[in-house]
């Protein structure tokens, strides 16, 4: 035996050696591999060990908060009225109705949907998607602790931005509420957890990481409508039928985005509203009904170089006027179509999404400098901004 050691003694010494040179090249080369740009390369760099959570009760935690703030919501729908045919004129002829009688539609039963929402304000306001109620007839509310769902009333909505208020009045009036925190902190790869009502399933917890943020979406109704979603947050926590409306959740408990999709074709792929989104009209949705916007009221499109071309235009610069409302700001201000708005307020307009970005910054009864030009006349109007239409 020692034979054999003594015979493959040289092979593991250089083994050894080959070990060492190989991990003290490693070593350098970690260490010169330049990390950032103010970073010397022959300057050692510090690495930080990633901390990772180690609590095993921090998701349980947030479930034991926030759940008591959270509803189920259940909605039902009523089919229009079934009129007798005979009230049609056709139908209550004579003739008609000696040989086939008289004639009703079937009966259609009520519809029924289901969704989840969150307590804001002690004195029973929730906040939820505006698809989750749209259109009900009547709105029940299950609250934690109460044996019988509460009746609630849609106090605003939007449906641009899917989102709703519901007002319950409850016995307590000092019901538990989630915290509203800042969506625009989020960090791809954080934790989050989801609370709400999948397929009935009562307070249900699921978790999961922020996969990514900023996705657009178009996502039709069950009327066939769609809704273009602009910023949602995309997570990885299971979001299922029911869920919508409820809150994602960091792990302080805070409420950081409203859960309203998922991938149906996918798993582990659902979307939230950011609940900044929600803060920035949360109070017009409450004492207004409604989102508060501002309004021009023209429609407006990107100048192309084939609309230089066809109209004659000396630059691209601004956008092109297709259409004005009448009536409204742009028309009393004297905007017509055809003409080109290069400035609002002294800021060039790049794009037409600028120019709208441009409108929503201001407020209802704001008047703004807006400098057109008109058939290669520049001009200098004042509108004075209307509100948009409730949506």
């Amino acid at each position: 035996m020692f034979k054999r050691l003594r015979s493959y003694f040289p092979l593991l010494i250089v083994g050894v050696i080959a070990a060492v040179m190989g991990g003290f090249i490693s070593a350098r080369l970690l260490v010169e591999a330049p990390v950032k740009a103010e970073v010397s390369a022959s300057e050692p760099v510090s690495i930080k060990p990633i901390a990772i959570p180690t609590d095993p009760y921090a998701i349980a935690d947030v479930a034991e908060l926030a759940s008591k703030a959270v509803v189920k919501i259940e909605t039902t729908y009523q089919p229009a009225s079934r009129q007798y045919l005979r009230d049609n004129p056709f139908f209550n002829d004579p003739f008609f109705r000696y040989f086939f009688g008289d004639i009703t539609t079937p009966e259609q039963p009520p519809r029924s949907g289901m969704g989840s929402g969150f307590i804001i304000r002690e004195d029973g306001y929730i906040l939820t998607n505006d698809h989750v109620v749209r259109g009900a007839d009547v709105i029940k509310v299950y609250v934690y602790g109460y044996e019988e769902p509460l009746t609630a009333e849609i106090v605003g909505a939007d449906a641009s931005l899917d989102l709703a208020v519901l007002k319950i009045d409850a016995k307590d009036k000092n019901l538990p509420t989630l915290q509203l925190g800042d969506s625009d902190k989020l960090r791809i790869g954080e934790w989050v957890v989801a609370i709400g009502d999948p397929y009935g399933m009562d307070w249900t917890v699921t978790a999961g990481v922020i996969s990514a943020k900023g996705r657009p979406l178009t996502i039709r109704d069950n009327d066939g409508q769609p809704r273009r979603y602009k910023n949602l947050i995309q997570t990885d926590a299971a979001i299922n039928p029911g869920n919508s409306g409820g809150p994602l959740l960091n792990l302080y408990g805070e409420v950081i985005g409203i859960n309203t999709a998922v991938n149906a074709a996918a798993q582990g792929i659902g979307f939230a509203i950011p609940i900044n989104t929600a803060k920035e009209v949360l109070n017009d949705l409450i004492d207004h009904g409604q989102v508060i916007r501002p309004r021009l009221g023209v429609t407006i499109t990107t100048i192309t170089d084939e609309i230089v071309k066809a109209l004659g235009l000396k630059t691209n610069k601004g956008v092109l006027v297709m259409d004005v409302e009448p009536g409204s700001a742009a028309d009393k201000a004297g905007i017509a179509r055809y003409d080109v708005i290069l400035e609002i307020n002294r800021v060039e307009i790049k794009s037409s999404d600028h120019l709208v970005e441009l409108i929503q910054q201001t407020k209802v009864g704001e008047t703004v400098a807006i400098l057109i030009n008109r058939n290669g006349q520049t001009r200098l109007l004042t509108a004075k901004i209307e509100k948009a239409p409730a949506q």
